[in-house]
């Protein structure tokens, strides 16, 4: 028998797909919005149903847009010859809040991740080595989540970019091992992206040392 009335249910039930959502946090969003008046959820609607039919991705980074190309992408000052890889929408804000990175940017749209069902078939890999055969970049920066799965990825691209001759760096190690990227704080990033350095590096100097 269900605790509330079928339409709060529903609600609940909607709230509840949304990543980090438990039922518990569905039902305080769900009590919190029906408090609102008719007027403030429908903005709450408009706003949703106006970025469904609004924004799309950038063919060129895969970012949310209005237009195509993003304005980053479109803007003539950055430098085209460096490509920041991360892997949410959320990451390249993080980097591009630092005002530290003056290149251009490459969405995956997650990390690998094999025991979630993430494998790269699902990730935008194959877009990502298209435009570095057409392109050339000097340097691609794998900015990752300081996780297994951000770990992952970063080993994986930099497996399919080194016979390709591209030089791929990532972010130092200034970031907390387990942090996610879009969570640092803006002073440790640029610290981050500063010091990058190339990808499987520590490894060598440690193999050199014994």
């Amino acid at each position: 028998m269900p605790k509330f009335p079928k339409p709060i249910e529903n609600l609940i039930a909607q709230l509840g797909t949304l990543p980090g959502v438990g039922p518990k946090t569905a039902e305080r969003y769900a009590f919190a919005l029906l408090k609102r008046t008719g007027e403030e959820r429908g903005r709450l609607a408009t706003a949703i149903l106006a970025a469904d039919g609004t924004l799309k991705l950038c063919s060129t980074c895969r970012n949310y847009t209005e237009s195509d190309p993003c304005h980053v992408c479109a803007d003539p000052k950055r430098e085209r010859d460096l490509v920041c890889v991360v892997a949410t929408e959320q990451d390249l804000l993080a980097v591009e809040h630092t005002g530290e990175y003056r290149g251009l940017y490459h969405i995956l749209g997650g990390a690998l991740s094999p025991a979630d069902g993430i494998l790269p078939e699902d990730l935008a890999i194959r877009e990502l080595l298209s435009r570095v055969r057409d392109r050339a970049p000097r340097e691609v920066i794998l900015a990752f989540d300081q996780t297994v799965e951000g770990e992952s990825t970063m080993l994986y691209l930099s497996g399919l970019l080194r016979p390709l001759g591209i030089r791929a760096t990532r972010l130092a190690r200034g970031l907390p091992i387990g942090s996610e990227l879009s969570y640092a704080d803006e002073l440790t990033l640029s610290d981050a992206i500063r010091g990058r350095r190339a990808v499987g590096l520590e490894a060598a100097e440690a193999k050199n040392r014994t």
